[in-house]
C-alpha cells in the first residue's frame, strides 16, 4: 500500500517544485540575503503543494471520467481500484492542510500577505484539475505551470529571504526561465497522453496543436529559457556559462528521444525533463556560491 501512495505522489515530477525554490535561493545569494530557514520552509511548502496537486489531479480526473485502466501514463491507484476515491480526496486536503501549516510559519520571516499568496497557490493546486473550469482541461495547464512552478516560487523564495523587492529583476528573469522549463515536463506528459486525452475530451495544448508543434515548443522553450537568463550570466563568473551549455546538451538529447518515442516509453523522458530542470537550477545555485 505504501508503494501505491508513493506512486500517487509522482516522485519523478517533484524536481519541478524543488527547482523553483533552488533558483529563488540562488537569486537571494546573488543579493547577499540568503537565509537557510526561510529557504527550507519554501521547499517544504512547494513539495507539499505539488503532492496535493498530484493527489487532486488523480482524484478529480477519476471523478470526471478522464482516466481509464491501462493508461499509458503512470499508474493511477484510484483508477486501478487500489486506492478508494474517498481516501485520495482526504489525502489531497490533508496534504493541503500540512502545506498551510508550513506556510503559516513563513509569517515569522515574511509579511501578512504571504497568507494570501499561499491561499492562492493552494487554490490553483486544486483548480488545475477541479472546479467548473479545470485549467488542465482547457489548454491552460502550461500557463499555470509557468506561473506557479516558475514565477511564484522563484520570486517569493527570493523575497522571503531578502525581505525586499530589490531582488525582483534577477528573480523574475530566473523565474520565467524556470517556468518555461517546468512547462516542458507538462508537455511531455500531454504528449504521451494525446490519444487518451482526445478520447476523454481533455483539451491540452498537445490535443489542440498536435505533437509536432508542441515538440518544437519543447525545444524552443529550453533555448528561450537560457537566452532569457543572459543578463544573469553576465553577473556571474565566466565559468557559469557552463550552466546553459550543459543544460542545452542535455535538453537536445532529451528532445531527440521525445520525438522518437510514444506511449509508456515517454515516462522516462518525463523524468529526464524534470531532472534537466533540477540540474539547471542546482548548477545556477552553485554558480552563485562559488
Amino acid at each position: 500500500m505504501i508503494k501505491i501512495w508513493i506512486e500517487a505522489m509522482r516522485l519523478r515530477t517533484l524536481p519541478v517544485s524543488i527547482a523553483g525554490v533552488i533558483a529563488g535561493t540562488g537569486c537571494a545569494i546573488m543579493q547577499d540575503t540568503f537565509k537557510a530557514v526561510p529557504a527550507l520552509l519554501c521547499l517544504c511548502f512547494a513539495i507539499l503543494a505539488q503532492i496535493a496537486s498530484n493527489f487532486g489531479n488523480e482524484y478529480y480526473d477519476f471523478k470526471n471520467g478522464i482516466d481509464k485502466k491501462g493508461r499509458e501514463g503512470f499508474r493511477r491507484g484510484v483508477t486501478e481500484g487500489e486506492i478508494s476515491p474517498s481516501a485520495m480526496k482526504r489525502a489531497t486536503y490533508l496534504t493541503l492542510l500540512a502545506a498551510a501549516a508550513v506556510g503559516c510559519t513563513m509569517l515569522i520571516y515574511g509579511p501578512w500577505w504571504f497568507v494570501v499568496a499561499g491561499a492562492i497557490i493552494m487554490l490553483f493546486a486544486l483548480a488545475y484539475s477541479a472546479g467548473p473550469y479545470p485549467l488542465s482541461h482547457h489548454g491552460l495547464g502550461d500557463v499555470a505551470v509557468i506561473i506557479f512552478f516558475g514565477i511564484v516560487p522563484v520570486t517569493l523564495t527570493c523575497y522571503l529571504q531578502s525581505a525586499s523587492w530589490d531582488c525582483l529583476p534577477i528573480a523574475l528573469t530566473a523565474a520565467i526561465a524556470t517556468g518555461l522549463l517546468a512547462a516542458n515536463v507538462l508537455i511531455v506528459n500531454n504528449y504521451r497522453d494525446l490519444e487518451d486525452d482526445t478520447a476523454a475530451g481533455k483539451q491540452t495544448t498537445v490535443v489542440l496543436f498536435g505533437r509536432k508543434v508542441m515538440s518544437i515548443c519543447y525545444m524552443l522553450s529550453g533555448i528561450a529559457a537560457m537566452a532569457i537568463m543572459y543578463p544573469v550570466w553576465t553577473l556571474l563568473p565566466l565559468w557559469a556559462l557552463a550552466v546553459p551549455v550543459t543544460f542545452l546538451v542535455l535538453h537536445c538529447s532529451t528532445w531527440l528521444a521525445l520525438r522518437r518515442r510514444r506511449g509508456a516509453a515517454l515516462n522516462p523522458i518525463l523524468g529526464r525533463t524534470a531532472i534537466n530542470l533540477l540540474i539547471f537550477s542546482t548548477m545556477f545555485l552553485l554558480s552563485t556560491i562559488i
